[in-house]
């Protein structure tokens, strides 16, 4: 008789850190994952949001500990990976979910712009992996956010898009050399509606329309719909799932010009 047995969906008593976690889609992944049974860190350098954040994790009945990150330094991760042993034991999941942007041309971006949003998307996702990876136990999940403009051609946004890219590459050679203990992914999302952004593609902005009319499931996604991707590539049922790039665009990036 055949076996329709599986392992179920969910980050129920994972211990999960979201670097990142206190705004837009981190937010939304650090708080579903409480919703889910997980306890969780939600980091980022304001301890306003940290705080807030942390208050918004307890409300769903979930554990966390209260300590703010700067992604580009190295002894910041370190100390937020302590937290969470202290306060979990462990560390099961990392989301890897800072962003940094800015919009400027290939011929009119400068040395510090350039810098900046490498050094947070990028070199960010590679000192969140060196400083969690060695403390996670066999089946442990780090799951970087990267972005549609890692494949798409979007203009004015060479550095963002060339660090995307970069997290990508790194995210498949991290599963190469994590395995079999942590297993390494992605996400990435296409137009996503945050607080950050809710103006820029409010209903009946010519951007906003312009996205709807291109993508297969006409609409831009709330930040909310990039919770299950993560809630997967974070569970025992993504156990035989390294080295993938989800991409979450509604169709987006696949569809005709």
């Amino acid at each position: 008789m055949v076996s329709y047995e599986h392992t179920p969906v969910t980050v129920s008593d994972k211990r999960a850190v979201v670097v990142g976690g206190t705004s837009g889609i981190g937010q939304a992944i650090a708080l579903g994952f409480a919703a889910e049974g997980a306890d969780v860190i939600a980091t980022s350098r304001s301890e306003d949001a940290v705080d807030a954040t942390a208050d918004a994790i307890e409300e769903r009945g979930a554990n966390t500990a209260r300590v703010t990150c700067d992604v580009t330094d190295a002894d910041s991760l370190e100390a937020v990976r302590e937290a969470a042993v202290d306060a979990f034991g462990g560390v099961d999941v990392v989301v890897a979910s800072q962003g940094a942007i800015s919009r400027k041309s290939v011929l009119g971006i400068d040395d510090e712009d350039w810098d900046f949003v490498t050094d947070v998307a990028l070199n960010g996702v590679r000192k969140v992996t060196q400083a969690f990876a060695p403390a996670m136990d066999e089946g442990g999940s780090i799951v970087n956010i990267s972005s549609l403009a890692a494949r798409l051609a979007m203009s004015n946004l060479p550095a963002y898009s060339a660090a995307k890219g970069g997290v990508e590459a790194f995210t498949r050679v991290s599963a190469k050399e994590l395995s079999p203990d942590v297993r390494v992914n992605a996400i990435a999302p296409g137009y996503v509606i945050t607080p950050q952004n809710a103006d820029t593609y409010a209903e009946g902005t010519e951007k906003r329309e312009r996205i709807d009319d291109r993508c297969p499931l006409g609409r831009v996604a709330e930040r909310e719909e990039i919770v299950g991707a993560a809630i997967f590539l974070a569970s025992d049922a993504s156990s035989y799932v390294t080295g993938e790039v989800l991409t979450v665009d509604g169709g987006f990036a696949d569809s005709t010009f």
